[in-house]
């Protein structure tokens, strides 16, 4: 009988190791390829989604400085103001419980990723609240930024939380750039958009660079430091991305801090500047927010604080502290988990995160209209 008991929980045990999830993290220079197969993939199915991936391109200009100008054409006042780069095909990177099961296109090529570089900026917020900079993000920010930025009664109300979920409607100009001149309606003019009713903070959601540089700004101030000096020790560093990522702001959002001339950064490419960055590294930033902020045995962002980064926010069920979410509403991806969030940038940049089945997904240059039909055939490969 107690042969019998002790075979038990041997073989219990051997069973619970064998089906236990681990992740395994890449180093600097090395990154472990697996099989497929490995994992019970259909690897002609897989090959499948990458063909589509790579028939699908991006149809705009590999010349981005074209694309840029065309791409918000309708916006007046609207030019380039930070640098840009001409942009490589389509590339990829598949990850599954932390090995490479995929890749295609030129993974260590550096390109410019646009809105993308909003998560990044987000997660300097997630680690200024860790440090204490910030008390909570329910806090006006003119409790920390009382240089005029916040001034007047409606923007006096916009909290960290407003900002991060881009429903702050924010009043006023930023390096030349104006807030009603981002985006505009597709009715009106000039005088209608100036002179336009603002939203009570909080209560509609707008995608607004202008807002979104606002925030790196208001952190700089908050940091004290350069915010890609931030990400680089806090994150970059520490999960062992390449020394090629850039991250640029325009060229007149320079700013003396405590003596120091320091340049704020942009969250995207709007017009010009943002992540310049490989599919390397962002698979790796990718697999940190799998993990629930933990590299290894280092807890480098806390679980609470992520989770409370990709919760839906009041006004958009989509979207959380700059993290897009596949909640049922205007931009939900059929056929996939509820539980799935993903960055995203002009151009077709994705990084797609969906921690239950331990997988992350990084496509570039994929034409945007096409990512939800990419994403059910890598599914289908499960």
């Amino acid at each position: 009988m107690k042969l019998l008991i002790k075979l038990f929980f041997l073989s219990f045990f051997f069973t619970s190791s064998l089906f236990s999830q681990t992740t395994y993290f890449p180093t600097e220079s090395s990154w472990e390829l697996k099989d497929p197969k490995d994992f019970k993939i259909d690897v002609a199915k897989l090959n499948e989604a990458i063909k589509f991936a790579n028939e699908n391109e991006y149809s705009g200009s590999k010349d981005l400085r074209i694309a840029i100008l065309d791409g918000f054409k309708k916006e007046p006042f609207h030019e380039i103001t930070g640098p840009t780069k001409k942009r490589g095909g389509p590339t990829g990177i598949i990850l599954k419980d932390g090995y490479i099961i995929a890749q295609w296109g030129d993974p260590e090529r550096v390109d410019m990723t646009f809105s993308v570089t909003k998560s990044f900026l987000s997660t300097t917020a997630l680690l200024a609240l860790e440090k204490g900079l910030i008390d909570n993000f329910d806090d006006p920010v003119n409790k920390y930024v009382w240089d005029g930025t916040f001034e007047g009664k409606h923007n006096a109300e916009i909290t960290w939380e407003h900002l991060l979920q881009q429903n702050s409607d924010w009043s006023g100009e930023l390096w030349g750039g104006f807030d009603w001149a981002d985006r505009p309606p597709s009715e009106g003019d000039l005088d209608d958009w100036k002179n336009r009713k603002l939203n009570k903070p909080g209560t509609v959601f707008e995608y607004n660079d202008v807002r979104v540089n606002l925030l790196a700004y208001s952190l700089l101030q908050v940091w004290r430091k350069p915010l890609p000096q931030v990400l680089k020790e806090k994150i970059m560093d520490p999960i062992g991305a390449s020394s090629t990522w850039r991250w640029f702001g325009s060229d007149n959002a320079w700013v003396d801090l405590d003596g120091l001339k320091m340049q704020s950064v942009t969250g995207g490419g709007h017009s010009g500047g943002g992540m310049f960055i490989n599919t390397l590294d962002l698979a790796k930033f990718g697999l940190l927010f799998e993990n629930n902020g933990k590299w290894n045995n280092t807890q480098l962002l806390s679980t609470e604080t992520i989770k409370e980064a990709v919760q839906p926010s009041i006004p958009n069920s989509n979207y959380g502290y700059m993290w897009w979410l596949n909640k049922p509403g205007d931009r939900n991806w059929k056929g996939l988990s509820e539980e799935i969030f993903y960055a995203a940038g002009f151009g077709g940049n994705f990084i797609v995160i969906d921690q239950a089945k331990n997988l992350v997904i990084v496509t570039r240059w994929l034409e945007p209209s096409q990512i939800e039909t990419f994403m059910n055939k890598v599914y289908n490969a499960l």
